[in-house]
């Protein structure tokens, strides 16, 4: 076998350190930031998602009992009572879901 000169032996171990550099951190962060986007845009659009879901509900409300409601004092309260106790309703089925979602990965 024929020795490899210093400069070529460096170059070397230089190739690889970087390598294993970019194995180790570089490709670990760039799935980390992958995982990240799509939690973050999820997130994004779930919360969207429940906040059209409670204003149609409460325009809903508002618009069926219309004036039935608005001379009568604290009961034109109610359709924002609805709306609010709808968006409750589906946040807990969110968490819940979260969770199952968890305990399965585990």
């Amino acid at each position: 076998m024929a020795k490899q000169n210093p400069i070529d032996e460096a170059k070397e171990l230089q190739k690889l350190l970087v390598g294993y550099a970019k194995q180790e951190t570089v490709e670990p962060l760039l799935t980390l930031a992958k995982y990240l986007a799509f939690g973050i845009a999820g997130a994004v659009l779930t919360f969207l998602g429940v906040m059209f879901l409670g204003l149609g509900v409460l325009r809903l409300l508002q618009s069926e009992t219309g004036t039935a409601l608005d001379g009568v004092g604290f009961l034109s309260l109610v359709p924002y009572l609805g709306s609010i106790l709808t968006m409750g309703v589906l946040i807990f089925f969110i968490f819940r879901a979260m969770s199952r979602a968890t305990r399965a990965v585990r």
